[in-house]
């Protein structure tokens, strides 16, 4: 399957503002007082200009984890071995892992592509798409290649692609790979120019003195290699990983097919970043999922624009706050299609 993401790109348009103004009129006449219902109102109206329709359907949603690992993990910064990423996408595949539970829980597709883990696995339904066996060291030269990064972006277009065409309505995206909320501390402290120390945090959980270290690795790093923070295949090419460019590649493809996406926690949001650095129309086909422990996910979602739609201390990734807070998208789609307005009730303004 052939894609090319220059011309994914070009196929991002701007949201539809008339069908969201059609859609705020539309919530104005049903059956309850005006603006009652919130920031759900403001979910239906941003579907409704995603989409381009007025009464938008959200179901199936469908996810795609994306899995790679760091040659950073060299550096010590996560509490866990690199096999772990192998192993976590097994445990996937076997229908194991907490985004299997809230992907079944909403219906969802599922899919998990291989783009860059460190081994070969053979597992049954595993998407190979493997752009090397993992990122390079970044901490001592720059993670990948310009045609690897771009080959990591093109992947995610392919995978969305297949998951669009099987009928998901809503882009979920997610992640697997040991050192990866180190790389992605890297992406959003170079395109939001934010402090490191401020941006870091404890990822799978590593102690304080690992953590001081694991700031340290992040700094040097913007340090050596001077991303271009309005460039943002230099920044997924010099600090990101294979699975940050895939999310950020489909992102830009759901975005093209005028779907919408439901943003996850850090690793995700750092590829929103890289995605809206590549096209200045896809932030508005993004929803804030959920707000992360991760310090560095409240200044990518700021950068964004975007508010979360719940905030429960999570910092597992997967897809799994997003999957969590769909149901508050579909709610405020069926509250479109579903509820009476004033006059097919025979109520009284």
């Amino acid at each position: 399957m052939n894609i090319n993401y220059e011309q994914v790109i070009k196929n991002i348009t701007p949201v539809n503002k008339e069908v969201g103004q059609a859609a705020m009129a539309h919530i104005n006449n049903l059956t309850k007082p005006l603006g009652s219902l919130g920031e759900l109102e403001n979910v239906a109206v941003s579907v409704a200009e995603i989409t381009g329709e007025e009464f938008p359907v959200v179901s199936p949603p469908g996810v795609i984890v994306f899995a790679a690992d760091h040659g950073v993990a060299e550096q010590g910064v996560s509490a866990y071995p690199q096999e772990v990423t192998a192993q976590m996408a097994i445990n996937v595949l076997h229908n194991g892992a907490g985004i299997n539970v809230f992907t079944n829980a909403i219906n969802g597709l599922i899919r998990v592509v291989d783009v860059g883990i460190k081994t070969d696995l053979s597992e049954e339904g595993l998407i190979v798409n493997k752009i090397a066996y993992g990122t390079k060291n970044f901490a001592k030269e720059v993670a990948m290649t310009r045609s690897e990064a771009i080959a990591s972006i093109e992947v995610g277009m392919r995978a969305a692609k297949e998951i669009i065409d099987s009928g998901a309505k809503l882009l979920i995206v997610g992640e697997l790979g040991i050192a990866n909320t180190t790389a992605s501390s890297a992406v959003v402290a170079a395109i939001t120019k934010s402090e490191v120390r401020s941006l870091v945090g404890k990822g799978t959980g590593v102690d304080s003195k690992a953590l001081e270290h694991k700031i340290n690795v992040v700094e040097e790093a913007l340090q050596l290699h001077k991303p271009n923070s309005e460039d943002g295949l230099d920044v997924l090419q010099k600090v990101g990983g294979f699975e940050i460019g895939a999310m950020a590649g489909a992102m830009l493809y759901a975005a093209s097919r005028k779907i919408p996406i439901l943003l996850d926690g850090f690793i995700c949001t750092a590829s929103a970043l890289i995605a809206s650095k590549l096209s200045p129309n896809v932030a508005e086909y993004m929803i804030g999922g959920h707000q992360s422990v991760e310090p560095g996910h409240r200044a990518a979602l700021a950068e964004l624009g975007k508010k979360p739609l719940i905030e429960l201390q999570l910092r597992l990734g997967e897809g799994t706050g997003a999957a969590l807070a769909y149901p508050i998208v579909e709610s405020a789609t069926k509250m479109m299609r579903e509820m009476a307005t004033f006059e097919s009730a025979n109520i009284s303004k």
